[in-house]
């Protein structure tokens, strides 16, 4: 009998452990959405979770597999608290027990712009393919395998006169899956990336970050056995896939135009020209960064978005922008050694940004880390210097690195110039 009063009173304890951590999980969840609705910041940016109402029992699979703490429990149901941070890698849609979560684009507020494209991933302009996160699909396994099937269904055109069977723009999962999809075909083909790593949203993952992936068919490489991958691991197995395999990468051509010809079309990019009989088009949503426009801007120490802090060790960096991206590229530089760190931000006040960072951002300017430059720009970029107008007056600053946090533009508009019609999702498949 006694065992039964000990056994009973280890299993109460138990379960007043657990409810007192689950009610200590639920308010937590519940400050971060309110944090992030004040903040402006409810928005995911692409494809993101949502879940029913009806099948949702809040058993929380959906919190435990995310590794950017991007879901919670609020009200008993899964919810995005940090939207944000979504990269709508889908494992929580694996991981729901209950078939409660979807993955789509855009919200009932912000409508995202997704490509009509048929079975066979064909846009309305015969001949334009479109394969992975541009046409709605940011999971890297499924993305892969649709630039394979892509390449399937365009092999079937003849290449006639032109000089290319296919190009293909972007060297993401779908990119570089097309890309060995095309040698295995033994298809004419140029593949070009505007960045000089290939990767696409995969390669601006924060360090260690996990990559969420699963087995997928690759031609030439056979089936690859990932389940749960570091971005590291998964980029250093896709370069050893382009060394051992010899596919052949254009890095840092950006493309600026599609136009048709006798023969197919013409891609053009910044680089040159290209006839083709087909475009496969599988670069992601992030589209091209938006440049400062200033001289000095082309050189190799203006970069577009902050990898590794620690690269920047004991140097000079100017950290251009008002969003999160921009603070947190500033706060996390400015605490590595013997780095002199600059924030310049067009407009008087940061808005839409999280009360954590303006807090921390506050703290390395009152310590001295950063110097933040409000009603400020770049006017002019050199070897070792830089020129930022601040008040009306020009002021030249030591300098060794440039990190323009200001967004992307989509390529929607150049598509459409061509003829390929989009439909505004809200929220749904």
């Amino acid at each position: 009998m006694n065992y039964l009063y000990l056994y009973a009173g280890i299993i109460l304890a138990i379960i007043v452990l657990y409810s007192r951590k689950h009610v200590k999980k639920v308010e937590t969840d519940k400050s971060l959405l309110k944090e992030s609705i004040q903040s402006g910041l409810a928005e995911p940016p692409s494809l993101h979770p949502i879940f029913d109402p009806v099948r949702c029992i809040g058993s929380g699979s959906c919190t435990t597999v995310c590794p950017e703490g991007a879901i919670g429990i609020v009200n008993g149901r899964g919810v995005l608290i940090n939207a944000a941070h979504c990269i709508g890698h889908g494992a929580c849609l694996a991981a729901c027990p209950h078939d409660a979560i979807k993955l789509v684009f855009g919200t009932e507020k912000r409508g995202i712009d997704i490509p009509h494209i048929s079975p066979e991933f064909e846009t309305n302009v015969p001949g334009i393919y479109i394969a992975g996160e541009l046409g709605g699909m940011g999971l890297i396994r499924k993305a892969a395998e649709q630039g394979r099937q892509a390449i399937n269904a365009l092999r079937k055109r003849t290449s006639g006169s032109a000089e290319y069977d296919v190009v293909i723009v972007g060297c993401g999962p779908a990119g570089l899956s097309a890309g060995l999809s095309s040698m295995h075909h033994k298809l004419k083909y140029k593949l070009i990336e505007q960045e000089d790593s290939l990767g696409g949203c995969v390669y601006h993952y924060p360090r260690n970050k996990i990559a969420m992936t699963a087995p997928v068919v690759l031609d030439i490489i056979g089936t690859v056995k990932f389940g749960e991958v570091q971005k590291e691991k998964l980029l250093e197995f896709w370069n050893g896939v382009v060394e051992k395999t010899g596919l052949e990468i254009g890095f840092r051509e950006r493309m600026e135009g599609i136009e048709k010809s006798d023969d197919g079309f013409v891609v053009k990019t910044n680089k040159g020209g290209y006839v083709t009989k087909s475009v496969l088009l599988t670069m992601g949503r992030r589209g091209t960064p938006r440049k400062l426009d200033v001289p000095g801007e082309e050189t190799a120490k203006v970069v577009y978005r902050l990898i590794d802090p620690e690269q920047y060790k004991g140097q000079a960096v100017v950290v251009v922008g008002g969003g999160d991206s921009a603070l947190e590229a500033a706060i996390a530089i400015s605490d590595q050694p013997g780095t002199d760190v600059i924030l310049s931000y067009r407009s008087s006040a940061f808005s839409r940004v999280k009360q954590k960072n303006r807090m921390l951002l506050e703290q390395g300017e009152k310590a001295g880390r950063i110097k933040v430059m409000l009603s400020s720009g770049v006017k002019e970029i050199f070897e070792k210097e830089i020129v930022i107008e601040s008040d009306g007056q020009k002021q030249t600053y030591k300098n060794d690195a440039v990190i323009v946090c200001a967004g992307g533009l989509l390529p929607t508009p150049l598509l459409q110039k061509v003829g390929i019609q989009f439909e505004t999702k809200f929220g749904t498949e």
